[in-house]
């Protein structure tokens, strides 16, 4: 590490102004968190957290969905823990729970099914959130459901693509960024070739990394390496793991199951084939048209910079709410909510960095 930080530190000298990275994975921002890569690095190269927290960039109306759906005595919400505490418009899943909707938390999509096999009385809607990551066992699940003939499961489909949020992001005046390290997990489905038309099209360069310290921190070296040439290139330093190609297996059963589709993006909007719509050929599974929702408005909570967190306008840190109104016993937003959120990650590891001593006194009170 000792090595790494030495030549980071020459280099951004000869660089001679600030660079910016963005890591694209909510499991990178929690481990450079706790790992204190931050500390490692000099002033003029900063790390900003990107869209990879698939709870955090989860539109609000699809939380509103969920909740609306929970309150209807017939149906069971299987969800994945983190999805419990973020806040739609009129409260969350936890807080419907607690008012009698019938919440479950599962630990996989098959365990949604198996709810509903085990309930044949209940409609069962299983929640599918995540990147490209998830998407393989959701996908599982509903061909699962169709050769077991399952009536009363469904899936409120949530998933999303890695690529398109990394396009709109550069494609913002208002936000710079100068390389991404570019997240692992999602790579070992996609492979690393996908992020190919970041480094032609928007001459930005990308590397793919493990979640080790040291891992993070060479991807980040690489990165400013280029940087000085200039010269942006792809790099895959997770071989291991993520092939050029991916994982034909995992790809097969997306493209079996899904099509690309409009998405709605917390921060980012609504962006075409940014998520995964449920083919016709098992529209029977999809729950937006079985249950005939319809969603509303995106508000966040008032104060609430979480959609400038996920796209690298401002830090957790700058934040006014963060660890004094919003904690990870009492969040506003989801980035304080989801274990891979970088609110949460922050005030894990790095709230002491906080310039307000106020602020710190309510959180230590």
């Amino acid at each position: 590490m000792a090595l790494l930080e030495t030549e980071l530190a020459d280099l951004a000298t000869t660089i001679g102004r600030p660079v910016k990275l963005m890591e694209v994975c909510g499991t990178h921002t929690v481990n450079a968190c706790r790992s204190g890569v931050h500390s490692f690095m000099p002033k003029a190269v900063d790390l900003i957290s990107g869209p990879g927290c698939p709870v955090c960039v989860t539109a609000q109306r699809y939380i509103d969905a969920l909740i609306e759906l929970g309150r209807r005595n017939d149906t069971i919400i299987a969800t994945y823990g983190d999805m419990l505490r973020v806040a739609g418009a009129g409260g969350s899943l936890e807080v419907a729970r607690s008012e009698g909707a019938d919440v479950r938390v599962v630990t996989s999509a098959l365990e949604a099914v198996e709810t509903a096999i085990k309930n044949p009385e209940r409609d069962v809607v299983f929640a599918a959130v995540g990147f490209e990551t998830t998407a393989p066992a959701t996908a599982s699940a509903i061909i699962t459901a169709a050769n077991e003939k399952l009536l009363n499961f469904s899936v409120l489909p949530a998933h999303k693509l890695v690529i398109p949020a990394m396009k709109a992001l550069l494609s913002d005046p208002d936000i710079r960024i100068d390389g991404f390290l570019c997240p692992g997990h999602v790579s070992v489905i996609t492979g690393g070739d996908v992020f190919g038309p970041i480094v032609k099209d928007y001459k930005k360069p990308c590397v793919i990394v493990g979640f080790g310290a040291n891992q993070i921190m060479e991807g980040i070296v690489h990165l400013v390496r280029q940087i000085a040439v200039p010269e942006a290139q792809l790099e895959n330093l997770y071989p291991e793991a993520a092939l050029s190609r991916g994982n034909p297996i995992a790809q097969e059963l997306i493209d079996r199951v899904f099509v690309p589709g409009m998405a709605a993006w917390r921060a980012l909007g609504e962006m075409e084939e940014s998520g995964l719509d449920i083919r016709p050929e098992f529209g029977k599974y999809d729950a937006v048209g079985r249950h005939g929702i319809s969603f509303g408005e995106d508000r966040e909570p008032p104060g609430c910079r979480c959609a400038e967190v996920i796209t690298g306008r401002c830090k957790p840190l700058d934040c006014s709410l963060f660890a004094g109104v919003c904690t990870p016993i009492y969040p506003v937003g989801p980035c304080m909510v989801s274990s891979e959120g970088s609110c949460q990650a922050y005030f894990r590891y790095r709230r002491h960095e906080l310039k307000s001593p106020m602020a710190r006194v309510r959180v230590e009170v």
